[in-house]
């Protein structure tokens, strides 16, 4: 990892004295008020355990225990996140499954359970954190979930499916695709309370030629529109974890604090043989959970795709010369473990106003013909007590420490934007992101290990911009945001005058925040400032390709009794934020793991 990798244990040190003791007392009462509710979670909950609580000598409805007293399975799911809950709750309906998560939940957290908290959830560095920071050897800060609901607890909250094209692509059954994401839909997607902010960047998008207007709408269609969001009408958000409660209780066991380090393979025969996991659980002690002999059943990683790729290489599934170099035994020998990783550049530009704003996260979306998707947030860092409490390098109130090149987000960084902000004007915080971001990234990167450990994050590289054409696009995206910014609807709602402007900009540097380039007509001068300021949105996908690690129905190749299924799988992310489409993935594979399965045993 590059030297702002190195960093990092420092940098997370700081990051929770600064982002947690000075915002006590702005947090202090939704967190006591979300304790107090713990009991009724577990009463709604009663298969959620911690993972100290697991005895493979423990008899159950959805355990057999045999002579050995071993714990036996139907499913094994290695990761309870945005596609291992929908997963994990659809083949429980008929086998016994074992769900395990290597975070907490995200039930009594009010940084993943209120909206207003969203970007403290991503900047809390704590043990008990929703979130883990790390560095791309890129030099971008990025963030991985820990909890219980994956993605899903700590993102934005926007949903809208994937094209058709989209669909067609995967090789996936759209009958059951149809079905599948109203599954989700009817559980915990909602139609926003749109925010004036999000008004103002639709009307702005219309003016400047993205058009038609959709209305509201779920669907991948060209134009602008709104869509769905986790969020309720009060700011809750509805993750993932809570489509748990379509499962069966009776077969159904989910362990948080339960970190999976290894799959145990059988490789007696031809082919390695998935037959059980190794996982740790809150105090560090090890156990082990293993697949029933009944045909049909598996073990599924469903980690992310940071998470997978890794899983699959500690338990020696990759190439060979790079496992080799840690000591991990090879089961099977494929150089494709951890290649062709993707993440979404983002660029976001920041618009003062001349009065404060409401919070909103992403509600509105430009869908350009040109690949680039245009979003919008608004209202994060205005107050007071929250100017004066510095939320990470991560969170959406700075955009990431964007104004400095990538390479250069050190450790000083970080200290010299935390002294400044205490003098930065409460008035600068004032107004709300325009964020663009590429729709299909050619440039690929990779990951690897870097220990043995599964707590030590991988080395990860997404080589941003390496292909020319995501920079012309990105470059696109810069002038479509101007055009909007200065559009005659979208200047009526700032209602920022040149003096005001002016004033905003001179103070801009103290912020941490971009404001429309100056030279928007050089494009050599907007490719640095695409390159220079890039972030991320969190929707990195790859590492796990259909055809190379998996087959199109996910099982991994030449292995028995494995499969994939997550975003790890994606060449492309899918709509313009991949939620709905990764947790469609999770119910749609279970039900049609379901069908083959049962229609086996009935002699279909």
């Amino acid at each position: 990892m590059a030297v702002v990798g190195a960093a990092l244990p420092g940098i997370l040190k700081l990051l929770i004295f600064s982002s947690l003791l000075l915002c006590l007392n702005f947090n202090s009462s939704l967190t006591f008020t979300q304790a107090s509710k713990w009991e009724s979670w577990e009463d709604k909950y009663p298969f959620i355990k911690p993972a100290s609580s697991f005895s493979s000598s423990s008899s159950s409805n959805n355990a057999w225990s045999s002579d050995n007293n071993k714990a036996y399975y139907d499913y094994i799911i290695v990761g309870g996140g945005t596609a291992g809950c929908p997963l994990a709750a659809t083949l429980s309906r008929n086998f016994s499954v074992l769900l395990l998560e290597r975070g907490g939940v995200p039930f009594a957290n009010a940084n993943v359970s209120f909206m207003q908290n969203f970007h403290i959830s991503l900047a809390d560095t704590s043990p008990t954190s929703a979130s883990q920071i790390f560095v791309s050897t890129d030099g971008v800060f990025n963030v991985r979930a820990k909890v219980l609901g994956g993605g899903t607890c700590v993102n934005a909250g926007f949903y809208s499916r994937a094209s058709e094209s989209y669909i067609k692509k995967a090789g996936w059954d759209s009958k059951l695709v149809n079905e599948s994401y109203p599954w989700i839909e009817k559980q915990i997607v909602h139609r926003p309370i749109l925010a004036p902010w999000q008004r103002a960047v639709r009307d702005g998008l219309l003016e400047v030629g993205i058009s038609p207007f959709n209305g509201f709408t779920y669907d991948h269609v060209y134009g602008t529109k709104f869509g769905g969001t986790i969020f309720d009408r009060f700011g809750r958000r509805k993750s993932a974890a809570e489509l748990l409660t379509s499962s069966n209780p009776e077969k159904l066991q989910v362990l948080v604090h339960a970190t999976v380090q290894k799959i145990e393979f059988d490789t007696s025969g031809k082919k390695p043989r998935a037959v059980g996991v190794i996982f740790k659980d809150e105090n560090g002690n090890q156990h082990k959970a293993f697949l029933s002999s009944r045909r049909g059943s598996e073990i599924i990683v469903s980690s992310g795709a940071i998470g997978s790729p890794q899983i699959l290489l500690l338990s020696g599934i990759g190439p060979k010369s790079e496992l080799e170099k840690l000591n991990v035994s090879v089961v099977l020998d494929n150089k494709f473990v951890g290649k062709g990783m993707s993440d979404n550049p983002l660029n976001t530009i920041f618009v003062p106003t001349n009065r404060p704003v409401e919070q909103s996260l992403i509600q509105t979306v430009g869908i350009t013909k040109m690949g680039v998707y245009i979003e919008a947030s608004s209202g994060y860092g205005q107050k007071e007590d929250s100017i004066h409490c510095h939320h990470g390098i991560a969170s959406a109130e700075i955009g990431q420490l964007s104004t400095i090149p990538p390479k250069q987000r050190t450790h000083e960084a970080i200290e010299a934007y935390k002294r400044n902000k205490k003098n930065v004007p409460q008035e600068l915080f004032r107004g709300g992101f325009i964020l663009e971001k590429i729709a299909t990234p050619l440039s690929t990167g990779h990951i690897s290990l870097k220990s043995t450990k599964i707590d030590d994050v991988p080395s990860v590289t997404f080589n941003y911009f390496s292909h020319p054409r995501d920079l012309k696009r990105c470059v696109d995206g810069i002038r479509i945001t101007e055009k909007i910014v200065k559009s005659k609807h979208f200047t009526n709602y700032t209602q920022c005058d040149k003096e005001t402007l002016d004033k905003l900009l001179n103070m801009s540097v103290q912020a941490n925040v971009n404001l429309i380039p100056k030279q928007t007509n050089d494009t050599e001068s907007l490719e640095q400032f695409c390159k220079d300021t890039v972030i991320t949105i969190w929707h990195y996908h790859g590492g796990c390709h259909v055809g190379k690690v998996v087959t199109p129905d996910y099982k991994v190749i030449n292995v028995h009794r494995l499969r994939v299924i997550d975003g790890s799988t994606f060449t492309e992310s899918p709509g313009t934020n991949p939620q709905a489409t990764v947790m469609m993935m999770g119910r749609y594979m279970g039900v049609k793991i379901l069908k083959e399965r049962l229609g086996r045993a009935a002699g279909l």
